[in-house]
């Protein structure tokens, strides 16, 4: 069996077999270059002292003996009305992501909305949600409503509202049409057409996107009191800037367990369910 020539070898009619032509390998050439210039520049903006790398091990290791043992007994009367708090935010927001989140989601599907201009309009509505971090919308809803947990949950819920919406109506845009199709023939209204031809399809996909967003706005919620939102943050912060480092700990440790905890929820939950 014969095997293909080597890189720049010669052909048996006389021309030279390269692997790549002169475009490509210049076009390589450029993406290289731009990759090393953007690392440089980065690194060269970053303004990292050498000093501090150098002393990290050193405050590292003193924060970690500041913060042990942990101030186990500080945690029934000034972390757990805050851990609860931070659940609710998290559900809550959640619940109310995927009820703003549901009439988008069918708007964005093509195959569902024809209209090309509500198309782009939801499209438009959700990527605004995802491009706005959740602490950016927190700072927002904090200085409309305050700090508090209101805050907190209404970022989750417009943090949320694109996560949800672009990918149920993606699962959408995926069922198959036979059933549809099936429906039109008997005359079915849009909403008979929603309600026995797509959801059956798209249910496992829409529980799923609903748990994992839930999952993920456990981990979310637990930093908004850093700006104020409510939940565990708040106290958190409040221990930092009290230099409380026992009780950073304890709070760090709550949390920890509260995402371990969720996951194993929600991995069981997809298991009977789905």
């Amino acid at each position: 069996m014969s095997s293909l020539p080597a890189t720049g070898s010669t052909l048996s009619s006389g021309r030279r077999w390269t692997r790549f032509s002169s475009a490509q390998r210049a076009a390589r050439f450029l993406i290289w270059f731009v990759i090393v210039a953007a690392v440089v520049a980065a690194g060269r903006s970053v303004e990292v002292i050498p000093e501090f790398i150098a002393d990290a091990p050193e405050q590292m290791a003193d924060l970690f003996k500041r913060m042990w043992p942990p101030a186990l007994a500080y945690y029934p009367g000034g972390i757990h009305a805050a851990l609860v708090e931070t659940l609710h935010i998290a559900s809550l927001g959640t619940i109310l992501s995927v009820l703003l989140a549901l009439p988008f989601g069918l708007l964005v599907a093509s195959n569902l909305t024809r209209n090309r201009l509500l198309n782009q309009f939801a499209r438009l509505v959700l990527v605004s949600s995802r491009s706005v971090n959740s602490l950016v919308w927190a700072l927002l809803f904090v200085g409309i409503f305050g700090p508090g947990a209101l805050a907190g949950t209404l970022a989750i819920a417009f943090r949320s509202i694109g996560f949800v919406g672009k990918l149920l109506g993606e699962a959408i845009e995926q069922a198959q049409r036979g059933p549809i199709e099936a429906l039109q023939a008997a005359g079915a209204s849009t909403g008979a057409q929603i309600v026995y031809g797509y959801w059956p399809q798209v249910k496992p996909a829409f529980w799923s996107i609903v748990l994992l967003r839930w999952d993920i706005n456990v981990r979310e919620s637990a930093v908004l009191g850093l700006v104020g939102a409510g939940g565990i943050g708040m106290v958190m912060d409040s221990a930092q800037n009290l230099f409380q480092w026992d009780r950073v700990a304890m709070v760090l440790l709550a949390i920890f367990a509260v995402v371990v905890i969720a996951e194993v929820v929600i991995t069981q939950i997809r298991k009977r369910v789905l």
